[in-house]
């Protein structure tokens, strides 16, 4: 597996990973999809040979803030590294940003992951956080 800096955006492989997700809200605006991973700070994906298996995708400004906006691994390669080794990129290159946050669903598994990873709830640490979605 290779992660490298994903910087040319592709629907053929970007769609079918978000659909696998079921993140619809996405696939059903391909074009608003597109624009976001322009607009990102930095996307990372996991390559074996030209296969896309997952990818990460931040925004912020990277010296006070980075974002975890997205991340995704095909379900066939979940459980095999994928998301922690992408997850872990991140972590490596932001090393020096004090605040690296992600809204995620609360799920066992999904909370988990990310508590293996270093991260805390923000109630863990005295804080809330808040959201407006568009229906």
């Amino acid at each position: 597996m290779e992660i490298r800096e994903y910087k040319v955006y592709r629907d053929a492989e970007i769609l079918p990973l978000y659909a696998s997700a079921g993140w619809t809200a996405y696939t059903d605006q391909p074009e608003i999809l597109r624009k976001g991973f322009e607009n990102s700070m930095l996307t990372l994906a996991a390559y074996e040979e030209e296969e896309l298996l997952g990818l990460i995708r931040t925004v912020g400004d990277g010296v006070t803030i980075v974002l975890v906006q997205d991340i995704l691994v095909f379900p066939e390669h979940q459980r095999k590294g994928v998301g922690s080794a992408l997850l872990q990129a991140i972590l490596d290159r932001y090393s020096h940003v004090r605040q690296i946050q992600l809204v995620t669903d609360k799920t066992t598994r999904t909370i988990a992951f990310y508590k293996s990873m270093g991260f805390r709830e923000m109630s863990d640490i005295g804080c809330c956080g808040f959201m407006r979605v568009l229906p």
